[in-house]
């Protein structure tokens, strides 16, 4: 009995160094990579930040984020497959959680697909008036799944983009300018002296530009009636004032006692 036991305590001891041979290599390899990977997701954080130097702020952060999952899950990967593990089955597993996360976010998914496209594309910017789903307002933020406008009447509005990519979106500031389509009945008065008397009102006005050119004729005319367009042009930003100045300073112009002077003498 006491030989037996003499002669498997060597035995055990060689497997026991053998084990040792065998694992400690692995587990310093798999430690190695896994500080490898610790370090190659600064790097490659910092090396995709550089890149996408000229990208909108919030996609440029989605994607370092990306690309930092990404070099995670190669680092995981290359570390289980050190300790022997069979990394297949582990990404087979996640994988059909993701297909079944997927399936359950597909509304959310698709806004963030919208929100991708919007900040690659970029149909507006921050501080850009747009009109879209029934909603208008100046676009204080572009996220990932969502756009925030605030309404002329300081109401903050969250709209998700899949809506807004999707649908008609009117952008009223991108331009930088923008022309006021004015209808104006002059009754049965002269035409040709009307429109000169129109458009000495309208081209002195601070707000109006020189160019393009403030532009008036002729839209209908009826046995009682006629009816004038006047298109004065004023910086998108100005848009709702210089309208509201412009059909004041008409209107009171018209209805004045000296109107029918002032054409004739615009004759």
């Amino acid at each position: 009995m006491m030989i037996l036991a003499a002669e498997v305590a060597p035995a055990f001891s060689q497997n026991l160094i053998d084990l040792a041979f065998y694992v400690v290599p692995k587990l310093l390899w798999a430690l190695g990579i896994l500080l490898l990977t610790r370090f190659g997701i600064t790097f490659v954080a910092r090396l995709t930040r550089k890149a996408l130097n000229r990208v909108e702020p919030t996609l440029r952060n989605f994607l370092v984020q990306a690309s930092e999952i990404l070099t995670l899950v190669v680092g995981l990967v290359a570390f289980l497959n050190v300790l022997g593990i069979q990394a297949t089955s582990v990404v087979a597993v996640v994988g059909a959680a993701g297909l079944a996360i997927g399936l359950a976010l597909q509304s959310t998914l698709s806004h963030f697909a919208a929100g991708v496209m919007l900040l690659n594309q970029r149909p507006f910017e921050v501080g850009d008036f747009i009109e879209a789903t029934g909603v208008a307002g100046v676009v204080d933020s572009i996220g990932i799944f969502s756009t925030t406008l605030i309404t002329p009447d300081n109401v903050k509005i969250t709209v998700p983009n899949n809506s807004l990519f999707s649908g008609v979106l009117k952008n009223t500031t991108a331009l930088g300018t923008r022309r006021i389509d004015l209808e104006v009945d002059i009754g049965d008065r002269p035409i040709e002296s009307t429109i000169t008397l129109l458009l000495s009102l309208v081209q002195p006005h601070p707000l109006v530009l020189d160019r393009p050119k403030t532009t008036c004729h002729v839209s209908s005319i009826s046995p009682t009636a006629t009816t004038l367009y006047l298109r004065p042009w004023c910086t998108a930003e100005a848009y709702a004032q210089t309208r509201s100045e412009i059909q004041q300073v008409v209107k009171e112009a018209l209805q004045s006692p000296d109107v029918e002077k002032l054409i004739s003498d615009e004759v």
